[in-house]
């Protein structure tokens, strides 16, 4: 009985940890899929294509983009592809780069489906031993968690999203591979603004995913206890 507290305490620390990065993947799912994208070109002073790149071309080419970084094809996937003058849509750098972004893509999900076995398993042996609202709690913490980190995060997006940027593609990426002239294909297509709506998107799904674990909890405690 001793080692199976043991196990529990244990098991109770990795539920809070692992709902924070949950919480967080899942809000980047969500945005790799072609409706984030039709949405994102209609919002309000979406900054156009200085180089002349229409709305439709761009909702042509950004979902194939996209496409490519879900799907299980090689980089010829987007090498193939040319403008209607019959040049290249991205050039070698871009292309170098959009294989480094799948790959980073395809470990972000293959990370949510294991944190998300575990959540679920974790879930089911709780209950079985009669520890269900020690799990919940473990979950509400784990949301209370997500808040704050979603606020520190917010104060450095208000300060300098660029740093948040920077310090985010340091992270997963070489040197200044991920850096573009302006009138690269990639920049044309997803300008600095599209990726600041994404994280804001992403900081706001898993702040009210987090306040959502944090207040269902509450309520139940409060239906429980009569307080």
């Amino acid at each position: 009985m001793r080692y199976k507290q043991i196990f529990k305490r244990i098991a109770g620390w990795i539920i809070t940890l692992i709902v924070p990065f949950t919480l967080l993947l899942t809000g980047v799912r969500l945005l790799l899929t072609p409706v984030f994208i039709q949405i994102e070109y209609h919002m309000p002073n979406f900054p156009e294509d200085r180089y002349g790149m229409t709305l439709e071309q761009r909702l042509l080419w950004a979902p194939v983009a996209l496409e490519y970084l879900l799907n299980d094809e090689d980089v010829t996937f987007l090498s193939d592809l040319e403008f209607e003058d019959g040049s290249p849509l991205f050039n070698e750098r871009e292309l170098g780069h959009m294989e480094d972004v799948k790959k980073v893509v395809i470990y972000a999900i293959n990370v949510w489906y294991v944190l998300a076995v575990v959540l679920i398993g974790l879930g089911f042996w709780f209950r079985r031993e009669g520890w269900w609202n020690d799990f919940l709690k473990r979950l509400a913490i784990g949301g209370s968690v997500t808040v704050g980190m979603i606020l520190c995060l917010s104060i450095v997006l208000l300060v300098s999203f660029w740093k948040l940027f920077s310090t985010f593609h340091a992270i997963f990426f070489e040197g200044d591979s991920w850096l573009f002239p302006t009138s690269d294909t990639l920049i044309r297509l997803f300008p600095v603004r599209f990726w600041q709506d994404a994280f804001i998107l992403v900081g706001i799904f898993a702040f009210l995913g987090g306040l959502g674990l944090w207040l269902f909890f509450k309520k139940r405690q409060k239906r429980i206890t009569g307080k």
